[in-house]
């Protein structure tokens, strides 16, 4: 009986070198993929900076061109200032005619349908107005502030 344990125990013993080679191989491969992982998710984040930085770029870009077309001179001084004359007569064209409208709305309200001031000045500032208001403001003056992270 002695001789079996004594012979197990020294095949055991033999074999115990192995054992340890493929756990400690199995450690290293684990610790591989952790690195090739991070790799991988390093490399990612880089490229989506990249693709931040192209798309900040492109951004720039297409600025400067709207500028630059809007600011070349045609060589008339009226035609210059006839383009430069077209978005804001539009904004304030357009902004006049909402005016009217809500004018015109609250005029009737209170003058033929005898509604109090109060009353009508809610149903005419209502939640779509309010919303429209808030629309145009932000995009006249809250556009360099809503692009920048």
């Amino acid at each position: 009986m002695l001789t079996l344990l004594g012979s197990l125990l020294g095949f055991l013993g033999s074999a115990f070198p192995q054992i340890l080679k493929l756990f400690q191989e199995a450690h290293d491969r684990r610790h591989e993929l952790a690195i090739l992982n991070l790799q991988i998710e390093q490399q990612r984040q880089g490229h989506q900076q990249r693709l931040e930085e192209i798309q900040r770029d492109g951004d720039i870009k297409q600025s400067l061109a709207l500028y630059q077309h809007d600011n070349q001179p045609a060589g008339y001084k009226w035609v210059e200032a006839l383009r430069a004359s077209v978005r804001p007569v539009l904004t304030y064209a357009f902004f006049l005619l909402f005016a009217a409208v809500k004018i015109a709305g609250l005029y009737t309200m209170v003058g033929f349908d005898g509604m109090s001031l109060a009353v009508a000045l809610p149903l005419i500032w209502d939640a779509e107005t309010q919303a429209l208001f808030a629309a145009i403001m932000t995009f006249w003056f809250g556009q360099r502030a809503m692009g920048k992270p």
